[in-house]
């Protein structure tokens, strides 16, 4: 009983010092986490806050760090499975107010916000003629997300194009980051060390002609629809690429393709997806996943490690 009575009054705590500096539509309670990801599962956030500023975002940090309260930054949620129990902590929102998007045409260069969806920002650079983000057109995913695991697709990956991120640390400080700090390379980046949150971004882009560039993005995004199973809920590709392997093609040599566990489903159009086929629970999707690794290691005697992050 005292141990509910200090929880209590800790969440309490967390709740009015959190409501003294958000507005009230900025703070949301036990807000369904499958509202706010791509594979449309997972409990409730304890509490959502959406800060409006980089001052906001500070004093967050501030509030979690000195009552010991999880934090998680929530982008897209494209690259995200949350367990079915939910997240007991303070899920940031960056999508609502840091989003926004500054082409500078005579410099060739695009800054955009942590909370910006990258086929935004890939739009931006088409408006501007700009060739270099046509890769991005189709990744489902914030600026943000897309730097902190470098996304890339066919044969185009941001560290081509990032030349600095303005990122906060853990304590309240601001630093620029240049690119050959960040450790970028395939999914993985610095700040999956660090913690440092990525607030901006900034890309050196070239000029291009705005025909051959849309053309490009409409070629790339014809691709995606034909190949991967953009129909059903998922989060891309599910795992890592193994050195020397294609994770999709050691799921279907393993005669998994179509392999399902409740309302998770290996993907029959492309092995490597894993997707919410019929209301599947996060619980689905995990034991499913577990079943893959298994059933891969023993025919072929390679780990498939998860591309997917699991909070």
């Amino acid at each position: 009983m005292e141990f509910m009575e200090m929880e209590r009054q800790l969440q309490d705590n967390v709740t009015k010092r959190l409501q003294a500096i958000l507005e009230p539509e900025d703070l949301l309670f036990d807000e369904p986490m499958k509202d706010y990801t791509t594979f449309r599962v997972g409990g409730p956030a304890k509490w959502m806050a959406a800060p409006q500023d980089e001052q906001q975002l500070r004093v967050i940090l501030k509030i979690c760090s000195e009552l010991q309260v999880p934090c998680f930054i929530l982008g897209r949620g494209s690259n995200l499975l949350v367990s079915d129990n939910g997240f007991e902590g303070v899920i940031v929102n960056l999508r609502k107010h840091f989003n926004k998007i500054e082409v500078d045409r005579e410099n060739k260069t695009i800054t955009a916000e942590a909370g910006a969806s990258l086929p935004a920002v890939s739009q931006a650079a088409l408006s501007a003629g700009l060739t270099g983000l046509e890769f991005a057109a189709g990744i489902p995913g914030t600026m943000g997300g897309g730097l902190f695991m470098n996304a890339g697709a066919y044969g185009g990956e941001l560290k081509q194009v990032v030349t600095e991120a303005a990122v906060m640390t853990k304590d309240g400080m601001i630093l620029h980051v240049p690119v050959e700090q960040m450790a970028l390379g395939h999914r993985i980046s610095s700040f999956m060390q660090t913690g440092e949150i990525i607030l901006s971004v900034k890309m050196q882009l070239t000029q291009g002609n705005p025909d051959v560039i849309k053309e490009t993005m409409n070629d790339f995004n014809s691709r995606r629809r034909d190949k991967q199973p953009l129909e059903y809920p998922s989060a891309g590709s599910t795992f890592k690429r193994p050195e020397g392997y294609f994770a999709g093609k050691l799921i279907d040599d393993a005669g998994l393709r179509g392999y399902r566990v409740g309302g998770a489903m290996v993907s029959e159009k492309h092995c490597g997806f894993v997707i919410n086929y019929d209301n599947a629970t996060a619980t689905d999707v995990i034991n499913l996943m577990k079943d893959v690794q298994t059933k891969v290691k023993e025919k072929f005697d390679v780990q498939l490690e998860p591309e997917v992050r699991i909070i």
